[in-house]
C-alpha cells in the first residue's frame, strides 16, 4: 500500500448507528462504528487488555466496549474506563489501541493510511459524480489491489476478455495509447482499431486530444470510465491484504432523476457492468504474482504504456512516503 493517502474502504451504508463492523484493510483487522454525533470512528480490532476482538463488543455512548471485561475506548483508541478498577480510577496510558483518522463523503468511508497531518489533503474522488444517482455492486477478488487497478488501465485486453461486450468489433491493433499523469490522476485515451496491416502509432505520434479522456484513475484506489458525460462506471479497489481486494463497483447516471425510473436504469446499468467485471475477474485472478511492482521482470509492450505510468508513479509515491513496516 502507498502510505500517507486517503483510501476509500467501505460504503457509508455499511456502518449502522449503534453497531460495530469488522473489516480487514491494509492487512490489518479494523473495527468501525459511529460516534454519538454520527461520525465514523475506526480502530484496531484488538483490545489492549487481553487481545479480544473489539468488534464482538458493542457501542456505548459513542464509545466501543470490549465484550470480555467491559473496557471502553474512545475514537482515538484511548481506553476511558476499566470497570473492574472503578469509574474514579485513572486509566493507565498504555491501555490504548491504534486508531485511524476517517472521513465520510460521496457515500464512502475514507481512512487516512499514514501519519497524522495538521491539514489533510482533499479526498481523491470525481467531483462531477457528486449529484449523480448510482447503484453499487460489491465483489471480492483474490489479487493484490494493484493488479485489479492495472486491469482497468489496460486497453489491449478489450477485444479478447470482452469480446462479446465492450470489446466487440475485433479491434486488436492499439494506436498509442495516449496516457498522461496529471496531478496524480492518470488519463487514458483509447485508439483501438481493426488490424489493417499498419504499424501502431506511438503515443507521441498521436495528436493532443481535444476532448476529455474516457478513463481516469486517481491515486491511490479509485477509477472511472465515462462512456458519456452523464453515464459513468466507477470502481474503488479496496485493499484487504497482499492477496485480496474488495471491489466496489458503481453505475452512475445523471440523465434521469425520476426515482422509480432512475432505480430501474441504475439496476440495468449494474447488471451489465457486473457482466463486464466478471469477465475481467476470471482472468485477473489467475495472474502471478498476485501483486505487481515497477520492476518485476514482465515483458511489456507499447500498449502497456498506461500500466507503466501507474507502476512508476506508484513506486515514486511509495518511495516518497516510507513507513516502518514493509509495503
Amino acid at each position: 500500500m502507498i502510505y500517507n493517502q486517503w483510501y476509500a474502504v467501505l460504503e457509508s451504508k455499511e456502518i449502522k448507528k449503534g453497531q460495530l463492523m469488522a473489516a480487514t484493510r491494509f492487512g490489518e483487522k479494523l473495527v468501525f462504528w459511529r460516534k454519538k454525533n454520527g461520525e465514523i470512528a475506526c480502530s484496531e480490532d484488538k483490545c489492549a487488555h487481553r487481545g479480544v476482538a473489539l468488534s464482538a463488543g458493542k457501542v456505548i455512548d459513542g464509545m466501543i466496549q470490549c465484550p470480555f471485561h467491559g473496557l471502553e475506548y474512545d475514537e482515538i483508541g484511548q481506553c476511558q474506563l476499566i470497570p473492574a478498577n472503578g469509574r474514579n480510577q485513572r486509566v493507565p496510558e498504555q491501555f490504548k489501541v491504534k486508531s485511524y483518522f476517517t472521513r465520510e463523503d460521496f457515500g464512502f468511508i475514507w481512512v487516512w493510511y499514514g501519519d497524522p497531518q495538521e491539514e489533510y489533503p482533499p479526498l481523491p474522488f470525481f467531483e462531477e459524480l457528486r449529484n449523480f444517482k448510482y447503484k453499487t455492486f460489491k465483489d471480492y477478488w483474490t489479487v493484490h489491489y494493484s493488479r485489479a487497478i492495472e486491469n482497468q488501465l489496460d486497453v489491449v485486453h478489450l477485444p479478447f476478455v470482452h469480446y462479446n461486450t465492450i470489446g466487440r468489433g475485433n479491434k486488436t491493433l492499439v494506436d498509442g495509447p495516449k496516457a498522461k499523469l496529471i496531478n496524480d490522476e492518470i488519463h487514458v485515451w483509447v485508439y483501438n482499431k481493426k488490424d489493417d496491416g499498419s504499424i501502431p502509432l506511438k503515443p507521441d505520434e498521436i495528436p493532443e486530444p481535444t476532448y476529455d479522456s474516457i478513463v481516469k484513475f486517481k491515486f491511490p484506489n479509485v477509477w472511472r470510465l465515462a462512456p458519456t458525460p452523464k453515464m459513468n462506471i466507477f470502481l474503488a479497489f479496496v485493499p484487504e491484504d497482499e492477496e485480496n481486494t474488495v471491489m466496489y463497483m458503481r453505475f452512475y447516471q445523471g440523465f434521469v432523476k425520476i426515482p422509480l425510473l432512475s432505480h430501474l436504469i441504475n439496476a440495468i446499468g449494474v447488471y451489465y457492468s457486473k457482466k463486464i467485471l466478471s469477465q475481467d475477474k476470471r482472468v485477473v485472478i489467475t495472474q502471478q504474482p498476485k501483486k505487481s511492482s515497477y520492476k518485476m521482470g514482465e515483458n511489456l509492450f507499447q500498449g502497456d504504456y498506461p500500466i507503466v505510468i501507474y507502476r512508476r508513479r506508484r513506486q515514486e509515491l511509495i518511495d516518497a512516503n516510507p513507513k516502518n513496516s514493509p509495503d
